[in-house]
């Protein structure tokens, strides 16, 4: 084990520990073309930047992309320098347990947003609607009321699962600095006390 993998909290070695391994990214056929770029030394060691940019680069696209959240994580990754296995992991934050509250709280908040755009009479989200979906009622009256309301639901859920992405990513970004930060200090701390120890210890000896 070297010095640096000594160094690396145990937390984030038994996250390391779960995602798929160099070779095998290496291996995979949708990544094998970015290879080069995914398996940069830098990539993959945890340092006090990396870290909390994978954590929220994870975050935002397990709620936002619903498929393939590992591939464009690892790509990604390179892109905003983020750590690749702490990113592909963060990604499982999507997963059928976590379905169950995040997409009702993000239909939600969606229309939280909706009814304040409304509110403020600017409707930037609601012209943002493509008005093709509206076409699809062209044959009658009910038609149209039903993609109007279409229209309205698949709005409101982008807006609230955007919104919900980027809320969980700058949690997951605040919080995981935060504790990156409380690991350096304890450990200063233990390095300082066995400092201490050892001179006290010499002197006692002397």
């Amino acid at each position: 084990m070297n010095a640096h993998h000594a160094q690396t909290p145990a937390w984030l070695r038994r996250i390391a520990a779960l995602v798929p391994t160099r070779e095998a990214l290496e291996g995979n056929r949708w990544l094998r073309p970015f290879a080069r770029g995914v398996l940069r030394p830098d990539l993959w060691r945890f340092h006090r930047r990396s870290v909390p940019r994978a954590i929220a680069l994870g975050f935002f696209l397990g709620v936002l992309v619903p498929f393939a959240h590992s591939f464009f994580a690892a790509l990604l990754a390179v892109v905003f320098r983020a750590n690749v296995p702490v990113a592909v992991t963060a990604t499982w934050i999507s997963n059928p347990f976590t379905w169950l509250v995040m997409w009702p709280l993000a239909y939600r908040l969606g229309k939280f947003l909706l009814g304040l755009d409304r509110m403020l009479g600017f409707h930037p989200m609601m012209t943002a609607a493509p008005e093709m979906v509206g076409r699809l009622g062209e044959g009658g009256h009910h038609h149209r009321a039903f993609a109007a309301h279409l229209s309205e639901m698949g709005m409101t859920a982008a807006c609230g699962l955007l919104a919900e992405a980027v809320l969980v990513s700058t949690f997951g970004y605040v919080v995981s600095t935060l504790v990156w930060r409380l690991w350096v200090a304890r450990r200063r701390r233990g390095r300082l006390a066995r400092s201490l120890l050892a001179r006290l210890s010499r002197a006692g000896a002397a």
